[in-house]
Protein backbone atom coordinates (compact mmCIF):
# COMPACT_ATOMS: atom_id res chain seq x y z
CA UNK A 1 0.00 0.00 0.00
CA UNK A 2 1.41 3.75 -0.48
CA UNK A 3 2.38 5.60 1.94
CA UNK A 4 2.71 9.06 2.47
CA UNK A 5 5.42 11.04 4.17
CA UNK A 6 3.36 14.43 5.62
CA UNK A 7 3.48 17.15 8.19
CA UNK A 8 0.92 16.73 10.76
CA UNK A 9 -0.98 19.84 12.32
CA UNK A 10 -3.68 19.84 14.76
CA UNK A 11 -5.87 22.59 16.17
CA UNK A 12 -9.34 23.78 17.22
CA UNK A 13 -12.45 23.50 14.09
CA UNK A 14 -15.76 25.21 14.95
CA UNK A 15 -16.99 21.94 14.47
CA UNK A 16 -15.34 20.69 17.03
CA UNK A 17 -16.29 23.28 19.58
CA UNK A 18 -20.03 23.02 18.49
CA UNK A 19 -19.87 18.95 18.84
CA UNK A 20 -18.34 19.56 22.30
CA UNK A 21 -21.72 20.90 23.27
CA UNK A 22 -23.50 17.61 22.66
CA UNK A 23 -20.61 16.42 24.75
CA UNK A 24 -17.67 14.46 24.22
CA UNK A 25 -19.35 11.16 23.92
CA UNK A 26 -21.97 12.17 21.47
CA UNK A 27 -21.64 10.87 17.89
CA UNK A 28 -21.22 14.10 16.35
CA UNK A 29 -17.76 14.96 18.72
CA UNK A 30 -16.57 11.78 17.40
CA UNK A 31 -17.44 12.52 13.96
CA UNK A 32 -15.87 16.09 13.44
CA UNK A 33 -12.60 15.00 16.02
CA UNK A 34 -11.65 11.54 14.83
CA UNK A 35 -10.95 12.96 11.16
CA UNK A 36 -7.92 13.77 9.25
CA UNK A 37 -7.89 16.66 5.91
CA UNK A 38 -5.98 15.97 3.76
CA UNK A 39 -4.99 17.67 -0.18
CA UNK A 40 -7.18 16.17 -2.25
CA UNK A 41 -3.73 15.49 -4.45
CA UNK A 42 -2.37 13.74 -1.66
CA UNK A 43 -5.39 11.45 -1.26
CA UNK A 44 -4.92 10.71 -5.06
CA UNK A 45 -1.18 9.29 -3.94
CA UNK A 46 -2.80 7.30 -1.69
CA UNK A 47 -5.45 5.87 -3.65
CA UNK A 48 -8.01 6.78 -0.68
CA UNK A 49 -11.25 8.31 -1.67
CA UNK A 50 -13.10 11.23 0.43
CA UNK A 51 -14.58 8.87 4.27
CA UNK A 52 -12.19 6.10 4.16
CA UNK A 53 -10.01 5.65 6.61
CA UNK A 54 -6.21 6.17 6.97
CA UNK A 55 -3.40 5.26 9.73
CA UNK A 56 -1.52 8.53 10.57
CA UNK A 57 1.93 7.31 12.31
CA UNK A 58 4.29 9.49 14.45
CA UNK A 59 7.13 8.05 16.39
CA UNK A 60 4.31 8.93 19.61
CA UNK A 61 2.22 6.55 18.04
CA UNK A 62 -0.28 5.72 15.59
CA UNK A 63 -4.68 6.23 14.86
CA UNK A 64 -6.97 4.95 12.72
CA UNK A 65 -8.98 8.33 11.53
CA UNK A 66 -11.61 9.21 8.96
CA UNK A 67 -9.84 10.91 6.07
CA UNK A 68 -11.81 14.04 5.00
CA UNK A 69 -10.83 15.66 1.63
CA UNK A 70 -9.74 18.97 2.71
CA UNK A 71 -11.48 22.25 1.36
CA UNK A 72 -8.26 24.40 2.32
CA UNK A 73 -6.25 23.58 -0.46
CA UNK A 74 -3.57 23.49 -1.70
CA UNK A 75 -1.70 21.98 0.95
CA UNK A 76 0.48 19.28 -0.43
CA UNK A 77 2.67 16.91 2.41
CA UNK A 78 0.39 17.98 4.96
CA UNK A 79 -2.28 17.04 7.09
CA UNK A 80 -4.83 18.18 10.10
CA UNK A 81 -6.40 16.64 12.92
CA UNK A 82 -8.62 18.31 15.33
CA UNK A 83 -7.49 18.52 18.72
CA UNK A 84 -9.29 15.57 21.10
CA UNK A 85 -8.03 12.42 21.95
CA UNK A 86 -7.19 11.20 18.38
CA UNK A 87 -4.89 13.59 18.30
CA UNK A 88 -3.43 13.31 21.33
CA UNK A 89 -2.47 9.79 20.45
CA UNK A 90 0.17 11.16 17.67
CA UNK A 91 1.68 13.98 19.54
CA UNK A 92 4.62 14.51 21.54
CA UNK A 93 2.74 13.92 25.33
CA UNK A 94 5.95 16.39 26.66
CA UNK A 95 4.83 19.50 27.79
CA UNK A 96 8.21 21.28 27.96
CA UNK A 97 6.75 22.85 31.28
CA UNK A 98 4.26 24.84 29.71
CA UNK A 99 0.82 22.36 30.12
CA UNK A 100 0.81 21.96 26.00
CA UNK A 101 2.10 19.43 24.03
CA UNK A 102 3.73 20.41 20.39
CA UNK A 103 0.58 20.17 18.39
CA UNK A 104 2.20 21.95 14.69
CA UNK A 105 5.06 20.79 12.86
CA UNK A 106 5.26 16.73 13.75
CA UNK A 107 6.78 14.44 10.96
CA UNK A 108 4.02 11.66 10.06
CA UNK A 109 3.63 8.89 8.11
CA UNK A 110 -0.26 8.64 6.10
CA UNK A 111 -1.47 5.10 4.57
CA UNK A 112 -4.58 3.63 3.68
CA UNK A 113 -6.00 1.79 6.14
CA UNK A 114 -9.28 0.39 4.90
CA UNK A 115 -9.82 -2.94 7.20
CA UNK A 116 -8.99 -0.56 10.15
CA UNK A 117 -12.15 0.62 12.43
CA UNK A 118 -11.49 4.57 13.89
CA UNK A 119 -11.85 3.38 17.93
CA UNK A 120 -14.51 4.93 19.36
CA UNK A 121 -14.16 7.90 22.05
CA UNK A 122 -13.96 5.47 25.45
CA UNK A 123 -11.95 2.99 23.14
CA UNK A 124 -9.55 5.53 22.24
CA UNK A 125 -9.27 7.29 26.10
CA UNK A 126 -8.73 3.19 27.30
CA UNK A 127 -5.85 3.05 25.15
CA UNK A 128 -4.13 5.66 25.96
CA UNK A 129 -4.28 4.61 29.89
CA UNK A 130 -3.70 1.29 29.87
CA UNK A 131 -1.21 0.23 31.92
CA UNK A 132 2.16 -1.10 30.59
Amino acid sequence: MPKLKVTLLTGRTLRQGQAKEYGKLSDLYQKNVSICEIDPEDMQKLGVKDGENVKVTTEYGSVILKGVKSKRTPHWGAVFVPYGPWANAIVNPETHGTGMPSFKGIEALIEPAPNDTVLQFKEIIAQQFKKE
